[in-house]
Formats: C-alpha cells, structure tokens, sequence
C-alpha cells in the first residue's frame, strides 16, 4: 500500500565506499520520481546530517553516474553522530528540511547509527548494503562484493605471470578484516595454492606442508591468498615464518589494499543496486522501516535491521572443501 504521507525522502551513502552505491543512489531517485516523491541527496553521510550539507536531486542529476565507482554523495564515519546530541541535530536537520523517511546506504555501523536514531526519533529508514565484504546477514550478495572479487582476480592473475617466471611464491593480502567472502572465492577462482580465513583455524605448519608437497609434485611457484583478519598474525608475519622454515624459498608479499574499493561496478553490482534501490523506496511507502533490503536465491526480500546487524553470513562449508581439493 503506498503512502502518500511521504513526500520527500533522503538518500545517503555511509561508511566505507562500494562500487555500485553511485548504482543505487540513481535507482532511488528514480524511484522516487516514478512514485512523484521529492528525492535528497545527504552528503558525507551522517555527518552530512548534522551540518545540513545537502543536495536536491532529480533524474537528470543522477544520469551517467551507474558506470562509476564510489559515491557522489561523498562518505564519512560521524564521531558526533554517535552522541546524543549529535544524533539530535541530525533529527533537527530532518525536520527543517521536511524529509519524511532515509534510504541508508551502507554496512552494519551505518545500520547501527541507523538503527539508534529511528529508536530515538522515530525516523522511518531502510538499508541498503552495501560493502564489499559480502558480510551483510539477509541477503546473498552486497554490493560492491562482485567488483572487488573481479578486481582481486585480475590482480592475482597478473601476480601469477611473474610468480611462474621466477618461481616465487606469493602472499596476495586482500580485504577481509572480520569475514573470509572476498579471499575464498577469489582464492579458488584464482587457482591460489591456500587461502588463510579468519573463519578457519590455519597453522603455518599446515601452509609449510602443503608448500612441500606442491613443490615434491614439480610445483616451482604458488599463490596463498590471505584475508587482512587471518588470525596468524597477518601477512608478513605469516610470510616471514614460512621463510624461516624454508630459506631457500623465494618469497614475495603484495597487498592490495584500498584498490578493492574501487573501479567500475560489474554488471552484477549494478543490476543488484538497481533492484535494491527501487525495493527501499517501495518498502518506505509501503510503511516499512528499520529493515534492510536484500535478495536471497534472486528474489527481493526484508530482513529486520536488528537481524541484519547481529547476524552475519555464514562461509560455505563447500566451498572450503572444494578449495581443499584444488590445491592438490
């Protein structure tokens, strides 16, 4: 049931940046056009809130923007939101400017910011998730998660011509602080010889062995991928003991670092922020709030943001085992 009380609706981008947000930003502006709502664009997200930084938009204000990488509405992680009174101004700044309900575009901080207002100040809102951790409980995928895992692989692929050339074995560290998604599935499409998860209880003993036998086999070079929250120590340390247990190994360590944040959005990314997008104004004028939008087997579903914050995705069990199996 639409809700004709809602006649303009805020849009911002939170927390750490995603390729698709630019996606989503567009679809909710379109949306709300479709649906003859007044659509504003919230800049550096809640911190944008509190000092009224904010911007108008319209179709044509979002066009050309669904191939870029980042947020036009600029991004930030507020210390005064997280206060009361901080969180008070951002409620003034709402009131002022006559906005009836947020589309929140981020990961599981933004949706507790989020989450905190709406039980202070009664601020209908839903989230959209986007990071590229794939983290997110209540939906398959987030977005940003398919470009990053496409920007890992080319990188490892292109670290893989020189490892071959120089029999050399690689420490590739991608993004990952809390949740393995990124390197697994990177990691097995990549052909990486292991792949080190803060999901999983790995040992350098273990890595040493498993070393040991691709080369007995007449493997002269590997790639190990590991997660930036391995546990091990991370990735220097981790590279450094296997050095020690094999000095005659030439050893390398790149980190990718931020490049995963950016780049243009996969066509994945773009269909997934588009329906999402859509699917938070619609659940908005539908009286819904404090729930996030997600897609779980391709088809659009609610989950309650309480949910979506305390819960987290779980890595398939498969997946690990298939990963086992390939590095033979």
């Amino acid at each position: 049931m639409i809700d004709n009380t809602i006649k303009r609706i805020g849009i911002l981008t939170s927390g750490g940046d995603a390729p698709g947000m630019n996606a989503a930003i567009r679809a909710v502006v379109r949306a709300c056009k479709y649906y003859d709502i007044e659509s504003i664009g919230i800049r550096q997200g809640f911190e944008g809130l509190i000092a009224n930084d904010m911007i108008e938009l319209g179709p044509r204000s979002v066009r050309h923007i669904i191939n870029q990488g980042g947020t036009i509405l600029k991004t930030a992680r507020s210390e005064e939101f997280k206060t009361k009174e901080g969180r008070e101004k951002a409620f003034n700044t709402l009131k002022s400017n006559n906005i009836d309900g947020l589309v929140i575009i981020g990961g599981d901080g933004s949706f507790t910011g989020a989450k905190i207002f709406h039980e202070e100040f009664n601020v209908p809102f839903i989230g959209i998730p986007g990071t590229i951790d794939n983290d997110i409980f209540g939906t398959d995928f987030t977005i940003g998660y398919d470009t990053a895992l496409n920007t890992v692989i080319e990188a490892i692929d292109k670290l893989r011509d020189t490892a071959t050339s120089h029999n050399r074995v690689f420490f590739v560290e991608v993004m990952g602080r809390d949740a393995g998604f990124i390197a697994l599935n990177s990691g097995i499409a990549s052909g990486a010889q292991e792949i080190l998860i803060p999901e999983t209880n790995d040992s350098v003993e273990e890595l040493c062995l498993s070393l040991e036998n691709s080369y007995t086999s007449g493997k002269k070079s590997s790639i190990i991928v590991v997660a930036e929250g391995e546990q091990l120590g991370g990735v220097f340390e981790i590279a450094k003991k296997v050095q020690a247990h094999h000095p005659e190994y030439d050893i390398r360590v790149t980190v990718l670092g931020h490049i995963q944040r950016g780049g243009t959005p996969s066509c994945q990314d773009r269909v997934l922020a588009s329906r999402l997008g859509i699917a938070a104004v619609e659940a908005l004028l539908d009286h819904k709030t404090n729930i996030m939008v997600g897609l779980r087997s391709n088809r659009l579903v609610q989950t309650p943001i309480e949910e979506a914050i305390k819960k987290h995705n779980e890595i398939d069990q498969e997946l690990l085992r298939a990963a086992r199996i390939l590095s033979v």
